[in-house]
């Protein structure tokens, strides 16, 4: 039986250890970053099937998770290291010179957890398909998840590969769009309005779900039913519902944090809304 408030009191956690990394190294993205804990908690921690104790870049009978907009980098190292795939006092090293933890994922140092370089948005849900395509060659049935944000749809190749994928039934690929209508220039209305988001999906022979990505119980009952699919005759990509910088209220609904540090005193204001629950590093 899934323990949702353990889950909550993981993401509860990885908020902390997020604004942590993001004040020591005065650099970095904290509002996507809290806005996708509760979704990247629910996955590692409850929904995805890998090995936490021996990581291979193969993925061989084992889900995959594509993290496309990969500037939510603290939220995924924070998540990878909580659920034991490295050592959480690395997080102390964000953004350093030689880390491991790159601003954004990269392979060359051998991350735990990390089989793919991402940041250079629009490229992951391409990437998706070739993992999908070899898993379906070699008569593996695990799925492949792969987290887009609202702004990063705006690059045209993941309208490419979303053609692909429902013109060739690429079925277990799930998309997810964190779907927070904000980018580092402002809403995505006024930088570049994105329409009817679920038409323009719907339209390429892909079946759209939503969900609140902010409610624990609705990700995982959502992403355990879009996991269990088998032999579903389209496609299934999901508009995630999130709050840019949820948990930290000065921070929450303002684009400017996509990308903002906050200071000292700032620090100490969202670590006082933010409960300490498997200890800080």
């Amino acid at each position: 039986m899934v323990n949702i408030n353990n889950l909550e009191k993981t993401a509860s956690q990885v908020r902390r250890d997020i604004v942590r990394m993001v004040h020591k190294v005065q650099s970095g993205h904290p509002g996507g970053s809290l806005g996708c804990t509760d979704f990247l908690t629910a996955m590692y921690g409850e929904i995805m099937d890998y090995d936490r104790n021996k990581f291979n870049m193969d993925a061989v009978n084992e889900d995959v998770l594509i993290v496309s907009n990969g500037h939510i980098s603290p939220a995924l190292y924070s998540v990878l290291a909580r659920n034991k795939q490295f050592p959480v006092d690395e997080l102390s090293t964000f953004r350093f010179l030689n880390t491991r933890l790159q601003g954004h994922p990269a392979t060359d140092k051998g991350l735990p957890g990390v089989r793919i370089a991402t940041g250079s948005l629009g490229q992951g849900l391409s990437v998706s398909i070739g993992i999908a395509l070899a898993k379906k060659l070699n008569n593996d049935s695990n799925k492949i998840f792969c987290l887009m944000g609202d702004g990063e749809i705006e690059e045209g190749q993941v309208w490419e590969a979303s053609m692909y994928i429902g013109a060739h039934n690429i079925n277990n690929v799930i998309g997810v769009i964190d779907y927070n209508k904000k980018q580092i220039d402002g809403a995505t209305d006024d930088v570049l309005p994105l329409g009817d988001v679920k038409a323009k999906f719907e339209s390429f022979g892909i079946e759209v779900w939503e969900m609140d990505g902010n409610n624990m119980s609705e990700v995982v009952d959502t992403m355990q039913r879009a996991k269990d699919l088998k032999n579903n005759p389209k496609p299934v990509f999901i508009l995630m519902h999130t709050e840019m910088g949820m948990g930290v209220d000065f921070m929450m609904g303002s684009h400017h944090w996509h990308g903002i540090p906050p200071n000292d005193e700032q620090l100490a204001n969202a670590l006082s809304q933010l409960e300490e629950t498997m200890g800080d590093y």
